[in-house]
C-alpha cells in the first residue's frame, strides 16, 4: 500500500479506535460501553438468504449463498477485544466469503465482557460445532482478532479434525490474554490501534477467575498438535504479530501452516479499506476451498 494511504488509514484508526486502549481507564470505559445490535445489515440480507435462531441462549446467524449445498459450514467468529459487537466490516467479509466459497457461513454472536466471560463463549462455540457435525457437515473455523483466538480455542477443545474441524483461518489472533511476550515492546510503538494498557482490564474481565494464560482462554498455551490445517494472516504493525510468530515457531511439523505477514499493515488488515485487503481476502477464500474440498 502507498505510504499516503497507510497514513490515512492509520490516522482514522487513531481517531476512532486507539483511544479505547490508550490507558487502563480507557479500557474500563470501553468495557462499560453499551453493546450495539448484532443483526446483519440490509446489504447482506438483500444478497443472501439470512436466517437467525436462538441457540444456547445466544443469536446464531446463517448466511446462505444461492445454491449452497456443499456440506461445509464456515463458522465465523468476530473480533472486538471480546467486548465490542460485530460491525459492518465483519459482515462485509462474511458476505464475501459466502459468495466466494459457496459455503454456508454461520455467525455465533457470543456474549461479550463484562457481562459474559471466556469459558461461556467457548462452550457456546463448541456446542455449535457439535450441532453442525451432528448434521453431517464439515466445519471450517475463521475469525479475526479476539475471534481468531476463540476459533483456535474451539479447534483445540474439540480435537481439530477428530472433532469435525477441517481447518482454521486466524486473522491477527489474540493468542495470549496476558500480552506478556517481550517482543511486543518492539512493535507497540508502530501499532496505531492496539495498546496494552487498555487491553489488560478487558482481558481480566473476560477471564474472570481463570488465569489469563489458561489454555482454555489463551490458545498459545494449548495443545497445538490438535490443530487442523491452519492459516494465519497478520500485519507487521500489529502487536499480535509477536505471538503469531511464536505460534508459528512452536507449531508441530505435523500441522499444515499457511503463514503470511503483510509488511506495513495494521491490525485486521483484510477487513479494512486498503489495497492489500483484497489479496488477504482472496487468500482466505482459497485456503477454505482448498482445505474443504472433498478427498479424491
Amino acid at each position: 500500500m502507498a505510504s499516503w494511504q497507510m497514513g490515512v488509514v492509520a490516522a482514522f484508526v487513531r481517531l476512532v479506535y486507539r483511544r479505547r486502549f490508550l490507558s487502563e481507564a480507557a479500557g474500563l470505559r470501553t468495557l462499560r460501553r453499551s453493546k450495539g445490535a448484532s443483526a446483519p445489515p440490509k446489504s447482506l440480507t438483500r444478497a443472501y438468504a439470512v436466517s437467525t435462531t436462538r441457540e444456547h441462549g445466544f443469536d446464531l446467524h446463517r448466511v446462505r449463498p444461492s445454491g449452497a449445498g456443499t456440506g461445509v459450514t464456515v463458522l465465523y467468529l468476530h473480533g472486538g477485544a471480546y467486548t465490542s459487537e460485530i460491525v459492518r466490516q465483519h459482515w462485509s467479509l462474511i458476505g464475501w466469503l459466502a459468495g466466494r466459497t459457496g459455503h454456508e457461513v454461520v455467525v455465533p454472536i457470543y456474549g461479550l465482557a463484562p457481562a459474559h466471560q471466556g469459558l461461556q463463549a467457548l462452550d457456546f462455540v463448541t456446542a455449535v460445532i457439535a450441532a453442525e457435525t451432528a448434521r453431517g457437515r464439515r466445519v471450517y473455523l475463521a475469525g479475526d482478532s479476539a475471534g481468531g483466538g476463540l476459533a483456535l480455542l474451539a479447534a483445540q477443545a474439540v480435537g481439530g479434525p477428530a472433532g469435525g474441524v477441517a481447518g482454521v483461518t486466524a486473522i491477527a489472533p489474540w493468542l495470549d490474554l496476558s500480552i506478556s511476550n517481550p517482543e511486543v515492546d518492539l512493535i507497540e510503538p508502530h501499532d496505531p490501534w492496539l495498546k496494552r494498557p487498555g487491553l489488560r482490564p478487558i482481558a481480566a474481565a473476560w477471564a474472570g477467575d481463570v488465569p489469563l494464560r489458561d489454555p482454555r482462554l489463551s490458545p498459545l498455551f494449548g495443545d497445538l498438535s490438535a490443530l487442523p490445517p491452519l492459516q494465519i494472516l497478520v500485519g507487521t504493525c500489529d502487536i499480535t504479530l509477536a505471538d503469531c510468530r511464536l505460534l508459528r515457531d512452536r507449531l508441530p511439523a505435523g500441522v499444515p501452516l499457511t503463514y503470511h505477514e503483510e509488511p506495513g499493515a495494521i491490525h485486521d488488515y483484510p477487513l479494512l479499506p486498503v489495497p492489500e485487503a483484497r489479496a488477504g481476502r482472496s487468500a482466505i477464500a482459497d485456503h477454505i476451498r482448498r482445505t474443504t474440498q472433498p478427498a479424491v
